[in-house]
């Protein structure tokens, strides 16, 4: 809001007095409000700061918009020790929103105060204790001090006394007091003044003590006294009483106390009374045995270095019947057979229980009051006290007796003598069982059906035992016979404690249908057997095995449709499977459908048939390589409802088949000649010699076969030479001749390999065998003749190496484990012909190289290398 002067009177200047009390009116001020504010002020005038900070001011309305400043009294205004000014900030706004904000300084006078006094005298009276006979001189010293720090004056009043004060504020006296003669007490009014008369006054009290030079002496006479036992604290024994001679005539003022140590009584040190504070047990030691307890009681006429008197007092301390009988222990736990004899003895009390009172009289009880639940079967004998007996055979298992094993009995101890005191004991007698019965299983036999695929860790069944006894006893259940086979000891467990059986070991119908166990029941004492027959149910969970399930060949283009190819087939076993239950598809890989097998389903044997022709030429076969992954399921025989529920096993056979295009281009070249070994050898890792023998060996064969190369590539030379110049023109254009490339690749051959699959070599038409695994083959040994197979076994290969392209021989050569030596082969493209010899059809000169390579290898066995190579 517009800051307005709304304060009238303010800014200004006020005192006040310190130590003025609250609500003293400092400063009064005005308020004046716009004539547009109906309802006067919004906030009332009120102090925002101070300078210094303080709460010592506050602001009251007078009514009608006059204001005053008044004193708070917290804190009370000082001169002496608060600052001397205050400047107070005084805020105010009226209902239309003006402000004011002034000052008004509030200055703190100095107001003579009167004279303090200090140290004990200014908050009590202070009393000074004088001997009667001491020697005049100083015997308290008053201080007292000024606000305004003036010189103050001392005072005594009244006059006539024996004492004196002076300037400094030290109280002498004057005389040497007589306790008999002079009063015994004195009060003395001290007051300080100042300069201006103001004056603070104090009381002191001077009392005169008495010398005591007299002995103080007994008055009572007796010296026994007789109190029962187990009197409360307080309870008095004896008033005994004293004189001093000092104080004939008044009351003596005595100390009383009790010299020897004693924790069974107290006196009172002003009064004598001599009374009990502590347990006065006449049954336990001493006071057992020594009842008598003496006292010696001491009197003085002052608390230290005055005189004494003693004298010994005797209180013989009586019996009374305060005990109960008390058992050690209070609860028995005994055991007892079932089916013991009635009258048989369990318990004699008496051994426990006594009563430790000291008078024959209160010492004596007896036992009554046998209860609890089954006492009818226990009684105490009438003619011994304390003796307990069976009175009737317990037998857990008879329905009568609830088949209660603890019953739980209480018998009364109690005094004879008045008043009577008793103690109950409590008696657990547990009717402890005997195994009276054999375990019976609650089936003579069990038969568990179990299918063979049953997950182990599966409980396949329970047995139960039971045996009469009570309580019923605890049963642990074990195989003792038949729980395994001769290849698995263990194939079942079952649960000590609840009987569950379960398997350990894969179940296999084909090989154990049924097995017998023989389980045992016992409850640590007796036991008891049952047989327990698994019958393993046939689920079909072995996978179609088919051989080969590897094979890799090749076939040319112009293979008719409906071949079966190269004779290949397919033999699958299932162990729980009929051979009719297989179905053969091609799962992927077959690009076109071109390949099938005969019969698809109902046999374990199968045949790869082409079942439709290649076409390359009109762009609708792109694949020269096909890999075909084929499934075998055994569910031929299952209807379509059934194969959505039964078990389903399929096994696997992967093909790889090339496809051999026909030759479109001879081009005159140099045959190349590459010759291949592969090797592998498994050896022992202690065989350290292996590696460097292979090594040797390698490097050896290496340059033999580079040797036999130079010389194969030599002999090509001149049995072959270049076509010259004046020959006429090629089929098609023939690009730049390129050197042949001569490669050796030399390999390991394992020497313990297993042959587990055959083919037919699509060139000598004989028979092979391979390993699925590596590829490595070798001939099989056989009498039928060899045939020879009308395709040549040619691959066109180009590069756009210069726009250059050269047709590269296929060989490859692999070692036979049996002879462990190599056997090369080589296989090369014939040589372009002039057009005179167009004629010649190609297979002639592949009968021709082959009729060479016969002749040279003598049973070698030859298979197409990769292309692009």
């Amino acid at each position: 809001g517009r800051r307005i002067q709304l304060l009238k009177g303010l800014p200004a200047t006020s005192t006040v007095e310190e130590n003025a009390a609250a609500g003293v009116p400092v400063y009064t001020f005005n308020v004046t409000v716009s004539p547009l504010s109906s309802e006067g002020v919004a906030i009332l005038p009120i102090i925002v700061n101070s300078n210094p900070l303080t709460e010592a001011f506050d602001i009251e309305s007078k009514g009608d918009l006059e204001y005053r400043v008044v004193t708070t009294g917290n804190p009370v205004l000082d001169y002496e020790t608060m600052p001397k000014s205050f400047d107070l900030q005084i805020f105010v706004e009226d209902t239309t929103g003006r402000t004011d904000l002034n000052v008004l300084t509030v200055q703190v006078t100095d107001k003579n105060e009167r004279p303090v006094f200090r140290g004990n005298v200014a908050f009590q009276t202070v009393t000074i204790y004088v001997l009667e006979g001491t020697s005049p001189e100083c015997i308290y010293q008053v201080h007292a001090a000024d606000p305004e720090n003036a010189e103050l004056k001392y005072s005594l009043l009244p006059a006539p006394v024996p004492f004196l004060v002076l300037e400094s504020g030290a109280i002498f006296s004057t005389k040497e007091f007589d306790y008999e003669k002079d009063p015994h007490c004195y009060f003395l009014n001290i007051t300080v003044t100042d300069p201006d008369g103001l004056n603070s006054t104090r009381t002191v009290n001077i009392n005169i003590i008495n010398i005591n030079d007299e002995r103080p002496y007994f008055t009572t006479k007796q010296r026994i006294y007789r109190i029962p036992e187990e009197q409360s604290p307080g309870t008095v024994v004896a008033n005994i009483t004293a004189k001093d001679p000092d104080d004939e005539n008044s009351l003596s003022r005595l100390f009383y106390s009790i010299q020897s140590s004693d924790r069974y009584f107290s006196i009172n040190p002003s009064t004598g009374v001599l009374q009990v504070t502590g347990r006065i047990d006449r049954d336990a030691l001493p006071l057992q045995l020594h009842p008598n307890i003496s006292v010696t009681v001491r009197v003085e006429d002052s608390p230290s270095g005055g005189h004494a008197s003693e004298m010994e007092i005797t209180i013989i301390i009586d019996d009374i019947n305060d005990n109960p009988p008390e058992c050690n222990p209070s609860t028995f736990r005994k055991e007892a057979n079932e089916n013991t004899t009635a009258g048989t003895f369990l318990l004699d009390l008496r051994n426990y229980c006594k009563d430790i009172d000291v008078d024959p009289s209160n010492n004596q009880f007896n036992f009554t009051g046998l209860s609890g639940f089954g006492s009818n079967n226990f009684a105490l004998e009438s003619t011994v006290p304390g003796r307990l007996v069976m009175t009737e055979s317990i037998d857990l298992e008879n329905p009568a007796n609830r088949r209660v094993e603890v019953y739980s009995l209480t018998v009364r101890v109690q005094d004879i003598a008045c008043p009577n005191y008793s103690n109950n004991i409590y008696i657990y007698i547990r009717i402890k069982p005997v195994n009276e019965f054999f375990p019976v299983f609650s089936n003579l036999s069990y038969e568990f059906n179990v299918p063979e695929i049953t997950k182990v860790g599966s409980s396949i069944g329970r047995v139960n035992a039971r045996d009469k006894d009570w309580p019923p006893s605890v049963i642990t259940y074990s195989i003792v016979a038949g729980g395994g086979t001769r290849d698995c000891t263990n194939i079942f467990w079952i649960s000590p404690t609840k009987g569950d059986v379960k398997i350990l070991a894969r179940l296999d119908y084909e090989t154990t249908q049924k097995h017998i166990l023989t389980i045992q029941a016992s409850d640590q004492e007796k036991t008891a057997t049952a047989s327990v027959t698994v019958n393993v149910l046939e689920v079909n969970d072995e996978e179609p095995v088919c051989s080969p399930n590897f094979y890799s060949f090749q076939i040319p283009v112009s293979l008719a449709v409906g071949t079966n190819i190269n004779g290949f087939r397919i033999v699958c076993q299932d162990r729980d499977s009929d051979p009719r239950s297989f179905r053969y598809f091609i799962n992927e890989g077959n690009v076109n459908n071109h390949f099938t097998f005969s019969p698809s389903a109902g046999s374990n044997t199968t045949q790869l048939i082409l079942a439709s022709r290649f076409d390359y030429e009109s762009g609708l076969d792109t694949t020269w390589i096909y890999r075909l992954h084929i499934y075998i399921t055994d569910d031929n025989l299952l209807s379509a409802r059934d194969k959505a529920t039964h078990l389903i096993k399929t096994g696997t056979v992967t093909l790889s088949i090339r496809v051999i295009p026909n030759p479109t281009t001879v081009i005159a070249t140099t045959p190349g000649f590459t010759v291949v070994t592969k090797r592998e050898n498994l050896y022992s890792e202690s065989a350290w010699y292996v590696p460097f023998v292979i090594t040797l060996g390698g490097l050896l064969l290496l340059g033999l076969l580079g040797y036999l190369g130079f010389l194969l590539a030599t002999w090509v030379r001149t049995r072959c030479p270049l076509a010259g110049k004046a020959a006429s023109a090629p089929l098609i254009n023939a690009p730049e001749k390129k050197k042949p490339k001569k490669k050796v690749v030399v390999t390991m051959t394992k020497l313990n390999t297993v042959f587990d699959g055959e083919a037919r070599d699509p060139v000598t038409g004989k028979m092979y065998e391979f390993n699925t695994r590596s590829g490595t083959r070798r001939w099989k040994k056989t009498s039928e003749p060899l045939q020879l197979a009308p395709v040549v076994q040619v691959t066109s290969s180009a590069t756009d190496d210069g726009g250059q392209g050269t047709d590269r021989a296929e060989a490859a050569s692999k070692k036979e484990p049996s002879e462990k030596r190599k056997e090369p082969t080589a296989e090369a493209k014939p040589a372009a012909k002039p057009s005179a010899r167009k004629s010649e059809a190609p297979g002639q000169d592949g009968l021709r190289l082959q009729k060479q390579k016969e002749e040279s290898e003598d049973g070698g066995l030859s298979s197409p290398a990769p292309q692009g190579r």
